[in-house]
């Protein structure tokens, strides 16, 4: 009993400690919390913090596969009543890029369930939201991996385009603001001013996969009375930044928001790699269930495992 109580004494001495060397900032109104290896660090956390609130490099890895060669084994669960699987699709697939064009083959595909209707079309948002971010119908020529000027606009579709184009924001921009969803697109903005009353931020450095990472998360205020956090749609928001060049080399984020007509719950996670000068995103993972007023319901899970990149 002696051992057990002086092991749980030093855990809560040592947590006091770690909470104790955190100390507070201020930037762009929003109190920032550093660990002490990053004060220790003497870096202008000023100008860090700057750079990751205003990221690109993420955005930036999505789009470089679009000149790559690259394999990708797909995997997409779709869950029934009792978290039964209803239908699935699991495949490979390979980008070709040539002549500054891309197709796609599909090297092997099986298919359970309900995946796909009569005319092949798929049965599920899900579904046809993974194939618009992840396949490629027929040939596309003249793009390019630049990012600057590129602007996402749910709000000139209709329909399944218009979804398509907001969880490309959610996707690609996590924690800025999502026009046209209904009741929560302004939630989703972490970096405005009523955010920085409502979540913690924390700017620390971590290893991972052997590189030196400085991590920015964001998680809700324990002390928000209810009411507040109905106004709370991310759970968790942690980034690993490469400490030498502040590209993106890992990600997660938590979304969750139940109301009358609207509600979800989405976890999302993507590891990236790097091609010769390029990063590329390797795995990405998604678990979300949507519930919209007079469409069906839907739960299902994805990942997409990419490699064998190759430049053109």
């Amino acid at each position: 009993m002696r051992i057990v109580t002086a092991i749980f004494l030093s855990v809560v001495l040592n947590i006091s400690i770690l909470h104790a060397q955190d100390s507070t900032v201020t930037v762009e109104k929003k109190v920032i919390a550093l660990s002490d290896v990053v004060i220790r660090s003497h870096f202008d956390y000023k100008v860090l913090i700057h750079q990751i609130i205003n990221d690109t490099t993420f955005y930036k890895a999505f789009r470089n596969l679009r000149v790559l060669n690259y394999e990708s084994l797909n995997s997409i669960l779709m869950y029934g009543k009792k978290d039964r699987i209803t239908a699935s699709l699991n495949s490979k697939t390979r980008q070709i890029r040539k002549d500054g064009c891309r197709t796609m083959e599909v090297l092997e595909e099986q298919v359970a369930g309900d995946f796909y209707n009569a005319n092949h079309d798929y049965n599920y948002i899900t579904a046809e939201l993974y194939a618009s971010l992840f396949f490629t119908k027929g040939k596309i020529c003249n793009e390019s991996n630049i990012v600057k000027g590129i602007t996402f606009d749910p709000g000139s579709k209709q329909g399944t385009e218009k979804h398509k184009e907001q969880l490309k924001m959610l996707f690609f921009n996590p924690g800025k603001k999502i026009p046209a969803i209904p009741f929560i697109g302004n939630k989703l903005d972490l970096y405005d001013e009523s955010a920085a009353s409502k979540y913690d931020y924390k700017l620390d450095a971590k290893d991972y996969k052997g590189k030196y990472c400085y991590t920015f998360s964001i998680v809700p205020k324990s002390s928000l009375w209810f009411f507040r956090k109905s106004g709370i749609v991310v759970d968790e928001m942690t980034t690993y930044f490469d400490a030498a060049t502040l590209e993106v080399l890992y990600r997660k984020y938590t979304l969750s928001y139940h109301a009358g007509v609207y509600s979800f719950d989405v976890d999302m996670e993507v590891e990236m790699t790097r091609i010769q000068d390029l990063l590329v995103p390797a795995i990405i993972r998604y678990k979300g269930e949507w519930n919209v007023i007079f469409k069906k319901k839907e739960k299902g899970a994805f990942t997409a495992s990419l490699f064998n990149f190759r430049k053109e």
